[in-house]
């Protein structure tokens, strides 16, 4: 190994967004010079959220790629250095921690922060693209506000899809559960409550063929679905959209180092961020399936970076 290539410090940071941030910040406060590495594209999912309302401390909207520029902005004002790099390797099985990024750089340190978050499976169509922000949302607890009294479509059959389309009912006129078998995977219970309530209609067989809109002001106006049966094209009129198949939490780096639960997500002991490993620790999406908000990210950052600086005091 090269030792100009090689970079040490106590605690590396490995992704952005309210996690990776929050952890930087106060790893950076606690004197222990952090080096996060992020990727092309920083701030993670919140830069693809234009209107937050919910992050607390702004009492008027603002908008998630100027939310996340400001803690980026926090981290390095306190000491952060930041990198943009791709990691395509780690070593966590000795110590001082190994990782590789695509530039030859070689990280070593004495903790890890995995902050690596988790990103929304999409239909991949163009038109979904194209509207996304604009009417088509993964996170309906993030955008079920901006839709009421409208008529609303949820795209998927798990309990996500059933809860995101019950938790719609709230604000939404009418909420079109649109799933492509003709059975739900959902837990027998949620499917009880989701058949009783009288704003959902759930469209059996089908899967959404395209999503419709204006260009001025941008927004969506309906889609086009398609009977797999028979492939009979019907289109609705909604003004918002919700894809609820699922998210991929970014942690393919990690496989056989790291213990994880089948869905891929990395598992930490209870009310802590601590992995199977210990100093390394998880914080954010790629850890969290169940809340996945910005305010339970950042308050996992903190709590990775203050487990950080405890195991770090106790092995030096």
């Amino acid at each position: 190994m090269n030792n100009k290539s090689t970079k040490h410090t106590k605690v590396l940071i490995l992704g952005s967004g309210p996690a990776g941030y929050t952890a930087a910040i106060y790893a950076a406060r606690a004197m222990l010079k952090p080096i996060l590495v992020h990727g092309s594209q920083p701030g993670g999912q919140l830069t693809t959220t234009t209107d937050v309302e919910n992050y607390p401390g702004y009492s008027k909207v603002i908008q998630g790629p100027w939310l996340m520029d400001e803690m980026k902005g926090q981290a390095e004002a306190v000491g952060t250095e930041m990198i943009q790099d791709h990691i395509n390797k780690v070593d966590l099985t000795k110590k001082p921690f190994t990782a590789t990024g695509d530039s030859g750089q070689v990280y070593t340190a004495d903790s890890f922060i995995i902050s690596t978050g988790a990103q929304a499976r999409w239909l991949n169509l163009k038109s979904e693209q194209e509207f996304r922000g604009f009417g088509v949302s993964a996170c309906a607890t993030c955008d079920g506000f901006f839709f009421k009294d409208k008529e609303v479509a949820v795209v998927g059959g798990g309990n996500a899809a059933v809860e995101e389309a019950m938790f719609l009912t709230k604000f939404a006129s009418k909420v079109k559960l649109i799933h492509r078998r003709n059975e739900l995977r959902a837990e027998k219970m949620l499917q009880e409550k989701l058949k009783a309530n009288k704003k959902i209609e759930i469209i059996w067989d089908s899967v959404v063929d395209e999503v419709l809109g204006d260009k001025e002001p941008k927004g969506v106006n309906g889609i086009k679905i398609k009977n797999v049966k028979n492939n009979k094209i019907t289109e609705l009129k909604v003004h918002g959209l919700f894809i609820a198949i699922g998210h991929d939490p970014a942690t393919s780096l990690f496989r056989d180092q790291l213990k994880m639960d089948k869905e891929g997500y990395l598992i930490t002991k209870p009310d802590s961020t601590e992995t199977n490993v210990p100093g390394v620790f998880a914080a954010g999406d790629v850890k969290d399936k169940i809340f996945r908000q910005a305010v339970t990210a950042a308050g996992m950052g903190c709590m990775s970076a203050l487990e950080a600086e405890k195991f770090l005091s106790k092995t030096n």
